[in-house]
Parts: C-alpha cells; sequence; structure tokens
C-alpha cells in the first residue's frame, strides 16, 4: 500500500511561523495546476503500489474549488491502482469552510477534512497571523462535522503567552465539538519566518521548552481521558479515526509527492521536488522534473526506522530491525538503548523498544541517540 501526496502551493497570507513552500499570489495558480497533472503521468512508474491514501497539503489546498479537486483525483484514478474505499483528505483552513464550500467538497471524492484551527483563541490568531477568528473556528468544525464526520483539527501549543489554564481550555472547546482527531503540535521557531524576527527583536516573548513540554503532557492525559488513542506523538484519534495518512508515512510506507517542494519516498530513495512555482512551471511545461533525488544507505535507512518508530505506539521490533539491516545493528540499537532503559526514557515490551510517557517529548532526541553515525553502506 502507498499515498500520494498533493502539494498545493498558495495561501492567501503567510502565517508567521510557517516555513512550508507557498506563495501569497495567486498568479500562477492557472498556470501550475495542470502541471499537477502532468507531474503525476510523468511519475505513474515510480508508484507501482496499489494508493490507499491521497492528501491534498500545502499551502492551502482549501483554495481549490471542486472541479479542481475532483479533476486531481481523477487523473490519480486513471493512473493508478487506487484501493476500493481509499482515506482521502483535503486540509482547509476555517475561512474557506463555508456551508456552499463544504457542499461542494461533498460532491468530490474527498472524505476527511485536516482544520487548521491553531488555536480557539484570538490572541494567539493574531500571533500567528492566521486569516481566521475564533468564531470561525467554532462554526467550520460545526459545519464541517454534519457533512464530514471523518476530520481532524490541528492545535499548537508552546505559543508566547498561552499559558496552562487557556491551553486546556483550547482542548475542551475541541472536545465539546466532539473532533474525532486531533493533530497538536509545539510552535517551533524556523528560520526565515516572521516569527524568528519578531522574537529576535524582542517584539513577542520567546518561545520556551518548558512551556512546550509541560502542555504537551497536559495534551496527553487530556486525550487519554477522554478515549482518544496517541498513535503518533503529535497525532491522537477516537477508535476508528486513527489516519490512515499518517500511519503509512510513520511505518514507512511509500508515497509518491506531487507539487513544488513535494517529497516522496519509496523505501529506498528519497526524492523532493524544487520549491519554486517557476522553477516547476518551466520543467513541466518541457516535460521535465524538477526534481533530486537521494539513494538511502543502509544506514541511512535504520536511522530514518529508529525515528519515525520512536515516534508511534507500536515502537522499534527488534528483531525486524536485525532482519532488514544487519544483525549489527540490532545489536547496536540495543546497545546505545541501555542507558535510556535504566533512566527510564525507553522500555523493552517484548522484543520492542517504546517511548515511555517520561520521555515522549524527549523521542526525537532518544532516537538521535541511537542512530548509527559512522558505518555508512
Amino acid at each position: 500500500m502507498a499515498g500520494i501526496y498533493i502539494h498545493i502551493p498558495f495561501c492567501k497570507q503567510a502565517c508567521h511561523y510557517c516555513d512550508f513552500h507557498f506563495s501569497t499570489s495567486l498568479a500562477k495558480k492557472d498556470q501550475l495546476l495542470p502541471l499537477l497533472h502532468r507531474e503525476l503521468e510523468l511519475r505513474r512508474s515510480e508508484l507501482p503500489h496499489t494508493v490507499e491514501t491521497i492528501y491534498f497539503g500545502g499551502g492551502t489546498p482549501s483554495l481549490l474549488d471542486e472541479h479542481e479537486v475532483s479533476s486531481l483525483i481523477a487523473t490519480i484514478y486513471k493512473l493508478y491502482d487506487v484501493v476500493p474505499h481509499p482515506e482521502i483528505t483535503l486540509e482547509a483552513n476555517p475561512d474557506d469552510l463555508s456551508v456552499d464550500y463544504i457542499q461542494a467538497l461533498a460532491r468530490t471524492p474527498i472524505n476527511r477534512l485536516s482544520i487548521g484551527v491553531q488555536s480557539f483563541r484570538e490572541s494567539d490568531l493574531k500571533l500567528m497571523n492566521r486569516a481566521h477568528n475564533a468564531q470561525m473556528a467554532v462554526d467550520s468544525i460545526r459545519a464541517a462535522s454534519l457533512v464530514f464526520p471523518n476530520y481532524s483539527i490541528d492545535l499548537i501549543y508552546g505559543i508566547p503567552g498561552l499559558d496552562d489554564a487557556q491551553w486546556k481550555e483550547n482542548l475542551n472547546i475541541a472536545i465539546e465539538l466532539g473532533a474525532p482527531h486531533i493533530s497538536s503540535y509545539a510552535l517551533t521557531v524556523e528560520d526565515n519566518t516572521a516569527l524568528k524576527t519578531f522574537i529576535e527583536k524582542e517584539l513577542i516573548p520567546p518561545v520556551l521548552d518548558e512551556d512546550a513540554q509541560r502542555q504537551f503532557h497536559i495534551l496527553v492525559d487530556r486525550m487519554e481521558t477522554e478515549g482518544y488513542e496517541n498513535y503518533e506523538f503529535s497525532n491522537f484519534g477516537k477508535p476508528g479515526f486513527l489516519s490512515r495518512n499518517n500511519t503509512g508515512y510513520w511505518t514507512g510506507k511509500p508515497y509518491l509527492g506531487i507539487g513544488p517542494s513535494a517529497h516522496s519516498y519509496d523505501g529506498e530513495t528519497r526524492s523532493w521536488n524544487k520549491a519554486s512555482n517557476p522553477i516547476y512551471i518551466k520543467s513541466l511545461t518541457r516535460n521535465e522534473l524538477p526534481i533530486e533525488r537521494e539513494t538511502l544507505s543502509v544506514t541511512d535507512r535504520y536511522n530514518e526506522h529508529i525515528m519515525t518508530g520512536l515516534r508511534t505506539k507500536w515502537g522499534v521490533h527488534l528483531p525486524e530491525v536485525g532482519n532488514k539491516y544487519g544483525e549489527v545493528y540490532q545489536a547496536y540499537l540495543f546497545d546505545q538503548a541501555g542507558e535510556h532503559l535504566e533512566s527510564g526514557l525507553l522500555e523493552l515490551r517484548g522484543e520492542t523498544l517504546h517511548v515511555t510517557r517520561k520521555g515522549k517529548f524527549l523521542s526525537d532526541g532518544l532516537a538521535a541517540d541511537l542512530f548509527m553515525l559512522n558505518l555508512q553502506s
């Protein structure tokens, strides 16, 4: 099984924290969209697997109309082998989710929405320069849930000025609205973003790791109490609503990324399109791919396996590491894990290595400690 990701590189306005590739000018939208179809055709041979998930990300995919969405999905069905009931997700901003637009999406094959709420607090939304307000967020969820019972909302914690009580209230609202899936991320300060500039100029307070860590544990505890499963570090789903797209990504299934800056992975090779709309348009107009590729060594693949596996509820199965990468890697992993097993940040359940609740917020750092750094093959 595999997935297809389609990157829609356009937004109405720039969020202060975002470092994804996008343009706030829609001038090239009509020129670029037909080339997504062309890339799907040119790369057909790269994905011989059956497609289980289709994901529209960005950018802001909810800038597409129903015909543009349906047309891209139809091209995928024409060119690729798709399972009978795929998960087809579209990321949408609350300000785009009018009743009319929701009804239009319902006429497409889209069967899941990912709603970019980020916060239900006006001050947070203004700090992040989101295009919607808190009431729009609530209204969009209520309207969307009547048509799309399978949906997710995004929430961000660790925002400057967001105290624990306010974070708990954000969670209360999400839960009261009945969201079956919540993706929640710590605010990070990325290079070349307005957020970093504002912090450096002391216009807003810094983002503090200790606040993020504390609010993450509040999140995990509350989600567990409410019956959500924390199946991956940042993702929480009610029974029957775990994202197949997210699960595929974190368990190493192949995926094909279409559009400027989109990444692809086939198990041995990682590739990515250049993050430039003009280069993308120029290249695809010539039936050329604006793509760079990297063949992963055994060590690279081992490191990625550890990084992704430790973030999930499924953990890292030691015999599987030995079977995939060799006994040297399995022995190395067990040896490197020893210190963290003793400290209680990692634990063995049978032959599977898991991050404990104590170590969960530190999972990426723990994975880095288990990386193989000096054996390239």
